[in-house]
């Protein structure tokens, strides 16, 4: 079972199957999905889901749900990921995000993506993490400069 990480305005937690019809609308969204290839079915989000638990269950860390701890709403999700893919960098763990594009512009990315590294450096004892986007995704990239640079 996953650790839950708080904020002063999120809860990053274990999955829970009701979240899986938000997420399913999260990754339905050609917003949020502008710099992935496609948007994603029902089947192929809730396939997502099962890979992530399947992930926290083999590496002991994964994306969290994500949720405004004031209402309860899921938003999407924050947090580890261990890449399948060859490159230069890999093996690595990454940090990662997707969230509801109705919460963009508010620093949760930004505040949710400081307790991951908060905790995958102090709890986890990870030696380093990387995270990475297409050059046009410029709010991607802003989460990226404000995490990287902690007085920002």
């Amino acid at each position: 079972m996953p650790d839950t990480l708080t904020t002063p305005r999120l809860t990053l937690r274990p999955w829970r199957a009701s979240d899986r019809v938000l997420f399913q609308a999260i990754n339905a969204d050609p917003r949020v999905m502008e710099f992935y290839p496609s948007t994603l079915t029902p089947q192929e989000s809730d396939a997502l889901v099962t890979r992530i638990e399947q992930h926290f269950a083999q590496h002991g860390h994964g994306p969290y749900a994500v949720e405004l701890t004031e209402t309860g709403t899921f938003i999407g999700y924050i947090g580890l990921y261990t890449p399948t893919f060859a490159a230069h960098f890999t093996p690595t763990v990454e940090i990662a995000w997707r969230l509801s594009a109705d919460h963009w512009g508010k620093g949760l990315a930004t505040e949710g993506a400081r307790a991951v590294l908060h905790h995958a450096f102090q709890t986890l004892k990870l030696p380093s993490l990387v995270s990475f986007t297409v050059p046009q995704n410029q709010r991607s990239r802003h989460v990226l400069y404000r995490i990287s640079n902690r007085q920002a």
